[in-house]
């Protein structure tokens, strides 16, 4: 088998470059990941209406929580596979492939039953109106039916990236995006599917990216080959990615929960707010996939040196990610303020809707920079191993107080300002708490548990 290769620009070199060059496919994939749940929304606002819209848009939070703990636990083995790989031990590579992969399979059955068999239950306790809960739980069940190629394509694209591979990911994500797109326009547009006609192609495009994800692994010609026949679970590596991807997974839930309270306050205040609100998180969306590989980008480059042993390199990578982190908001900010508009007339033309999306957009955006902190510092600190603590501090300083603010505050202040108050505050409160913990917390220490290679079994 051949061996990873005696130079790798993550762990030797300059930081600036090899970090950039490995977060631009990333930002770019999810941009198109974007553009692939935007088609949806985009489509079906434009050539159904805004009923179609909402109901699409008031599955986004339970999609989320559902599928979010896997991803989170799926991040176990993408933090191990970089560091075994920074170390150079093959084998351990070669066995957390293969019981990644068994665990994308076993997760894909059980969500896939669990989204096919609740969906009216789950969708009336996030307080869907009854004018859209029809569609919302077509949307959903005809979603759920492609979760095994979904988590095998996160479980996939996430080895690759583990091993500093960021452009092939993004290769697939445009043909399952361009697939999605035409699908959608086949089935809305010309066969006037609806709401079923975007599930079905989204549905689709997660089959393509996973078969593209899947010839990949299994021609591969290094450590991270992957050979059908090994697909199983290996209790020490199960253990290991449950041990640092269980924490993030919990969060991931805990996150969605207190979007899932938002959500339900806000579909309270009537169809036109939904539609407003879920064009905005497709816009806000540009924020997130932005910070969420900076996130990506900044533990492979910690896990990967935290194995070779660099921990000054580690630190280094930190700075300037922080600093890169910080610009993209402040230049996303300044953006969307100036160009909203232009933005959400995408999603529809309803002057109503638009005008509440506009409220949403210019209060949220300049707030923006005060996330950063939460996912950099939280990303190179799983990068070592340690997943417990940011997990706590995100869920006290988002997940809890966000609850809280809700549970409280919007009683006193009710209305739609009062909700969107819930965002700037918990960003702000959770970065100050991980900038403590980053400089007080003793998180980068020694793991002697990467120290010698698995022998050949």
């Amino acid at each position: 088998m051949q061996k990873a290769s005696s130079v790798n620009s993550i762990t030797e070199g300059v930081i600036w470059k090899p970090l950039l060059f490995f977060f631009i496919p990333i930002v770019i994939g999810s941009f198109f990941q974007q553009l692939y749940n935007t088609a949806d929304t985009i489509i079906v606002g434009q050539f159904v209406g805004k009923g179609a819209l909402a109901a699409v848009g008031a599955t986004g939070t339970l999609i989320n929580l559902l599928v979010g703990f896997f991803v989170g636990l799926a991040s176990g083995a993408t933090v191990i596979i970089a560091q075994f790989y920074g170390a150079r031990q093959h084998k351990r590579v070669e066995l957390a492939v293969h019981t990644s992969v068994a665990l994308s399979i076993v997760c894909g059955i059980l969500l896939m039953i669990i989204g096919i068999v609740l969906a009216p239950q789950l969708l009336r306790m996030v307080s869907v109106p009854d004018d859209i809960i029809q569609d919302a739980t077509l949307y959903i069940r005809i979603y759920f039916t492609g979760m095994i190629p979904s988590l095998f394509y996160n479980v996939g694209s996430g080895i690759l990236r583990a091993i500093g591979d960021s452009k092939r990911p993004l290769y697939f994500l445009i043909a399952a995006t361009i697939c999605n797109i035409i699908l959608d326009l086949f089935l809305v547009v010309v066969l006037d599917m609806a709401v079923a006609g975007v599930g079905i192609a989204t549905v689709a495009s997660q089959f393509l990216s996973a078969i593209l994800v899947l010839i990949v692994l299994m021609r591969a010609e290094d450590s991270y080959r992957l050979n059908l026949g090994k697909i199983s679970f290996n209790k020490d590596i199960l253990f290991s990615i449950v041990r640092i991807g269980l924490p993030a997974g919990l969060q991931s839930v805990l996150y969605s929960v207190s979007n899932l309270v938002i959500q339900s306050s806000i579909n309270a205040l009537g169809t036109d707010t939904i539609a407003a609100w879920s064009a905005y998180g497709k816009i806000d969306a540009l924020f997130w996939m932005i910070m969420s590989a900076y996130g990506v980008a900044i533990t492979t480059f910690v896990g990967q040196n935290y194995g070779a042993g660099k921990y000054d390199r580690i630190k280094k990578s930190v700075r300037v990610c922080t600093g890169m982190a910080i610009g993209s908001a402040i230049a996303l900010s300044v953006l969307l303020m100036l160009f909203g508009d232009i933005v959400y007339r995408l999603f529809t033309n309803d002057p109503t809707v638009i005008e509440i999306g506009l409220q949403m957009l210019h209060y949220l955006t300049p707030f923006y920079f005060t996330y950063v902190c939460v996912e950099v510092l939280s990303g190179a600190i799983r990068g070592t191993g340690e997943a417990l603590k940011p997990m706590i501090l995100t869920c006290f300083g988002i997940c809890v107080l966000r609850v809280l603010w809700i549970v409280a505050a919007v009683p006193i202040w009710p209305g739609l300002l009062s909700i969107l108050t819930s965002y700037p505050l918990t960003w702000a409160t959770t970065s100050i708490l991980f900038i403590i913990y980053y400089f007080k917390g003793h998180w980068l220490k020694k793991n002697d548990s990467l120290e010698g290679e698995i022998k050949e079994v």
